[in-house]
């Protein structure tokens, strides 16, 4: 850094990335459990490509995602909930970033829960 100027340009760099963050409280919310049990098995890729599938669809005022840590069900990780308001809460397991990308498709976008990635499907 050698100017005000250029300390100023990355105080306003570092707002814009927090008004990113501001939640809108009616948006979906997608929360990624990032827990060592979460990350070891595999979080970490899955909250990227939710991150980045939202964004290359222009959801980013309308989803938030968000990480939280453990979620309790650790044979289960990666485990990602989604909660639109109004809507029951949506429990994922065993994600992917592949089937992340599935998810904002048929879920978020189309309002189609993708059943065989839940956890109901998946404990019997």
């Amino acid at each position: 850094m050698k100017s005000l100027a250029e300390l100023q340009a990355i105080r306003e760099r570092a707002k814009a990335n927090l008004d990113l963050r501001k939640e809108n409280p009616n948006a979906a919310r997608v929360l990624v459990g990032m827990a060592t049990c979460g990350i070891a098995a595999g979080a970490r890729p899955v909250l990227n490509a939710f991150t980045e599938e939202i964004a290359k669809r222009g959801l980013t005022d309308s989803v938030t995602v968000t990480q939280t840590g453990c979620i309790g069900i650790c044979q289960y990780e990666p485990v990602v909930e989604i909660e639109v308001p109004g809507e029951e809460k949506v429990t994922y397991v065993k994600m992917t970033p592949e089937k992340a990308v599935k998810v904002v498709n048929d879920h978020l976008v189309n309002k189609n829960v993708v059943t065989e990635y839940t956890i109901g499907a998946n404990t019997k």
